[in-house]
């Protein structure tokens, strides 16, 4: 999607917690927002919003009650509500992680445009990013930048861990640990850095 201003997405971002909170539904901020709240790179996109999958139906709904153009697309893990041309994303089965009670209570309270809110933990939103990986959008740029800004709020060798089971997210792992992005004590046994071109 395109970019947004900062005055809209703000405006979007209140009437989406208003109304989950006053609804009673659990959430957390997710995605590139969440990011950029930690100290990540600044982000213009759309929304994306976390709940329980039993929670997702009536979460559409009351933004629809808010005023949002409510969407079911054919991704079966996700529903959309249109707040004008600003898009809310409302994931419940992302890759990588089970949104359940738990899951929410791992969020953290952080201070965003003028609220507090649950955002997402930090390993929650890279391993997502990452376990999202595949041969049809093998693109390690996003995931890269955020990695340099939060890395020292990363608990690598958890990540690494969660995320074990994707070649991809190896893969991302031996670009990291390229550029330095991962502490040495979190490198993989017998990991070094190389650089291009020597033997």
């Amino acid at each position: 999607m395109g970019d947004h201003s900062f005055e809209s997405i703000e405006a979007t971002l209140k009437r989406t917690v208003a109304a989950l909170r006053d609804a009673g539904i659990p959430f957390m901020l997710g995605g590139s927002l969440a990011s950029w709240a930690r100290g990540g790179p600044e982000t213009r996109k759309d929304l994306d919003f976390i709940v329980k999958p039993e929670d997702a139906e009536r979460a559409l709904e009351v933004l629809a009650e808010a005023g949002m153009r409510p969407e079911r697309p054919p991704e079966e893990w996700l529903f959309k509500a249109w707040d004008g041309e600003l898009l809310v994303d409302l994931i419940f089965e992302p890759r990588g992680i089970r949104v359940e009670d738990e899951t929410i209570e791992r969020a953290d309270e952080l201070h965003v445009l003028g609220i507090t809110i649950p955002v997402i933990a930090v390993e929650d939103l890279m391993t997502t990013k990452l376990m999202s990986i595949g041969e049809h959008s093998v693109d390690y740029s996003s995931v890269l930048l955020i990695a340099r800004a939060l890395r020292e709020q990363i608990d690598w060798a958890a990540l690494r861990r969660r995320t074990a089971s994707s070649p991809y997210a190896r893969a991302f792992f031996v670009l990291a640990e390229g550029l330095e992005l991962v502490p040495e004590r979190h490198a993989a046994p017998g990991a070094e850095v190389r650089v291009l071109g020597s033997p």
